[in-house]
């Protein structure tokens, strides 16, 4: 309970940061963050996972709520460029080839490969301008993908993949995101 009480602050915390105009969400990564986990959701019940894919649940919904959000917030804007396209198709691809694939294990593959390029735009436009986005969601995808693979009871690659993925993931838009303050902090020293 306690997992889900901090999510859901940090989640509050990153639409805080939308309204007040700190954060501009890259468009086609949540579009695609709302897609690829979702449907990873559906794949692990039908592996078996049950609650333990409540992370990989809750990775996709958060994005479509943000998603909601950022739409319909005025002066809200972030140009999405050719460089998106070209990785959210990619991500399109993977993400068809990961529903029409019949082996689970490599389904799963192609389902992280999908939220991986749907990434690429968010972490090139996050090491570029950190100043446009809040760490909090991201914080709240590793507390809870961690809290999800503490609970798994049948270690299957299928079931661990997505939950693993999503720690390393958000734990490098992190850094991106406090990059410079570190420098500049160590540059002191």
């Amino acid at each position: 309970m306690l997992v889900v009480l901090s999510i859901i602050v940090l989640a509050l915390w990153y639409i805080k940061s939308i309204i007040y105009g700190n954060t501009k969400p890259n468009l086609v990564s949540w579009f695609l963050w709302t897609l690829a986990p979702l449907t990873g959701f559906f794949l692990q019940i039908k592996a078996g996972a049950g609650i333990a894919s409540s992370g990989v649940f809750i990775a996709g919904f958060f994005p479509l709520i943000t998603i909601i959000i950022f739409l319909f917030k005025k002066n809200n804007y972030w140009k999405i460029s050719s460089f998106d396209i070209f990785c959210g198709s990619l991500a399109i691809l993977a993400l068809i080839f990961y529903i029409f694939t019949r082996n689970l294990g490599i389904s799963i593959i192609f389902a992280i490969l999908s939220d991986a390029l749907a990434y690429i735009p968010t972490i090139v436009k996050t090491w570029k301008f950190p100043e446009t986005e809040s760490s909090s969601t991201y914080l709240g995808g590793v507390i809870n993908n961690v809290a999800a693979l503490l609970i798994i009871k049948n270690w299957s690659f299928a079931i661990y993949s997505f939950p693993a993925y999503l720690v390393l993931a958000n734990l490098l838009e992190i850094c991106f995101i406090y990059r410079k303050k570190l420098l500049e902090f160590l540059a002191r020293f």
